[in-house]
C-alpha cells in the first residue's frame, strides 16, 4: 500500500519590523552626523524604546531597516541580538522612498508569517503583548486620542473596523489618529507592490492602510497610555521628560 504524503503547514509566527530609515530633517543639526534613531532619549537611544515595545510583546525575531549612511552604526550598536535573547537582522533602504517601500525590504525576513510594525521614532508607555497576540489576519492599526489630530492620519471607525483613514485633514472626522505601530499578514507586500508613488515620491504607508479598509480586513487597537513620535525637538524634549518622570516613580 502506497503512504499517503502528508503536507506540512508551517505555522505562522509574530516578526518584528523597526523601520529607521528616513533623513530625519526636522532634527537638524543633529542629523547632520547620525540617524535620528540614534539619538539619546535621556540614557538610552531612541531606537531601544520600540525594540523594547517589540521584546516585551515577545517578538524576539526582529528586521531593523535603516539607510545607508548609518547602517553600520546600527549594527555596531545593537549587535546580533543576543544579549536581548533576540536575533536581529538588518536590511538597508538605498534612498528614501517611504515607509511603505522600506517595509518592501522585509518581504523575504517576512517569508510567509505575519509582522508588527514600528516606526524607530515612536515611544510608547505601554505593553502591547495581548493585544498584539490577538492579531490573526489582514491589518491592525493602533490608534490614540489626541488634542490636534490635523497634524496625523485621522482614522474614522465603525465599532472596532476602521472604514477611512486620511492624512493631515484640514478638517478632521474624529480625534483619532495612527500611531507608528501597525500589523500585516503577508497579503500586504502584494499592495504595497500595485502602489503609485504620491506627489512627493514616495509609496505611502496611509495608502496601504486604506487599500486594506476597502478589503474590509482593518481592525483597531487602541493606545491607552504615553505615546510619542519623537522627530520634532518638541516631541524630543516631551518624551525625554516623560522618560525621567517614570523613571523617578
Amino acid at each position: 500500500m502506497a503512504k499517503t504524503r502528508v503536507k506540512k503547514i508551517k505555522a505562522k509566527i509574530m516578526k518584528g519590523i523597526i523601520l529607521a530609515g528616513g533623513r530625519g530633517t526636522r532634527l537638524l543639526p543633529l542629523t547632520k552626523i547620525t540617524n535620528k534613531h540614534l539619538l539619546p532619549i535621556f540614557d538610552r537611544a531612541m531606537i531601544d524604546y520600540p525594540l523594547q515595545t517589540l521584546l516585551s510583546a515577545g517578538i524576539t525575531n526582529i528586521l531593523i531597516v535603516s539607510g545607508r549612511e548609518h547602517a553600520g552604526d546600527f549594527i555596531e550598536y545593537l549587535g546580533s541580538g543576543k544579549d536581548r535573547d533576540a536575533t536581529f537582522t538588518y536590511k538597508v533602504q538605498d534612498a528614501a522612498g517611504g515607509i511603505a517601500q522600506a517595509l518592501l525590504l522585509a518581504e523575504d525576513f517576512v517569508d510567509g508569517d505575519n509582522m508588527t510594525v514600528i516606526l524607530g521614532d515612536n515611544i510608547f508607555g505601554e505593553n502591547f503583548k495581548k493585544k498584539i497576540t490577538k492579531f490573526k489576519k489582514g491589518a491592525t492599526v493602533f490608534l490614540k486620542e489626541v488634542a490636534d489630530p490635523e497634524r496625523f492620519g485621522v482614522a474614522t471607525l465603525k465599532g472596532n473596523k476602521v472604514v477611512k483613514i486620511v492624512e493631515k485633514p484640514k478638517k478632521p472626522e474624529s480625534n483619532m489618529v495612527t500611531t507608528g505601530v501597525y500589523q500585516y499578514d503577508n497579503s500586504v507586500f502584494d499592495i504595497i507592490r500595485k502602489l503609485k508613488p504620491s506627489d512627493r515620491g514616495e509609496l505611502e504607508q496611509t495608502d496601504v492602510n486604506n487599500a486594506f479598509i476597502k478589503k474590509g480586513l482593518m481592525n483597531a487597537e487602541m493606545v491607552d497610555e504615553f505615546w510619542s513620535d519623537a522627530g520634532t525637538f518638541d516631541s524630543l524634549a516631551r518624551t525625554v521628560n516623560w522618560v525621567i518622570e517614570r523613571r523617578n516613580k
